[in-house]
């Protein structure tokens, strides 16, 4: 079965459905497999556990 994964922030609910079903659909349409053969993984991240340029990401973020 084709997997994918996604890491990031944290998702809303409404966030997590649309990119199950866009990423399935994409995929599916692009390597001709049904998609009921795709697994989707989203895995959440705190933001205190990124970092970029030397910093955690909740603080660039919320100095932005």
């Amino acid at each position: 079965m084709p997997f994918i994964q996604m890491e990031a922030g944290k998702y809303t609910k409404e966030q997590k459905e649309k990119l199950i079903s866009g990423f399935t659909k994409l995929a599916s349409e692009t390597l001709g497999i049904p998609e009921d053969k795709f697994i989707v993984l989203l895995k959440e991240n705190e933001l205190d556990n990124w970092g970029t340029g030397g910093k955690m990401l909740s603080k660039v973020l919320a100095e932005q």
